[in-house]
């Protein structure tokens, strides 16, 4: 029998800095709320933005490096699986759902020194007769 598969990738922004707190063993366990938006035409044609919060988990070094780095409006590519769990409060039965991740990318950059070099990269990549070798351009796929 094969196994399944449960992967979530997620790339957002933070609503809030990251919460670290420390198991009695020292690991990290680091929590951020990341928000998704999604752009979708109503029925007249109207552009809506939907945005979906996620709650996010690190654990470990990574848990150490996100609540390092990470910091409320950081946009960040965040690979994990979902995991549901429950808890008891006031008498009633509550649900969550996060995602335990396993890999994190911080994106964007940190003002202008970051943000330069990268556009100038843009610039050489986005004329083929500009495109170093075993760089390609969006001319190069098939679709």
């Amino acid at each position: 029998m094969s196994r399944g598969i449960n992967k979530t990738i997620l790339v957002g922004n933070l609503g809030n800095d990251p919460e670290v707190k420390y198991t009695a063993s020292g690991m990290a366990v680091t929590r951020i709320s990341l928000a998704t938006t999604s752009v979708r035409k109503d029925k007249d044609g109207n552009q809506k933005e939907e945005t979906q919060w996620h709650r996010v988990v690190f654990f470990g070094k990574l848990g150490e490096i996100a609540g390092e780095y990470l910091k409320k409006g950081s946009q960040v590519y965040v690979e994990g699986e979902l995991r549901y769990g429950s808890y008891e409060k006031d008498g009633v039965k509550q649900y969550t759902t996060d995602i335990a991740a396993n890999e994190m990318q911080m994106l964007g950059g940190r003002g202008e020194s970051d943000s330069a070099p990268r556009r100038q990269r843009q610039e050489r990549v986005a004329s083929p007769q500009q495109a170093p070798a075993g760089d390609f351009v969006d001319d190069d796929i098939p679709f």
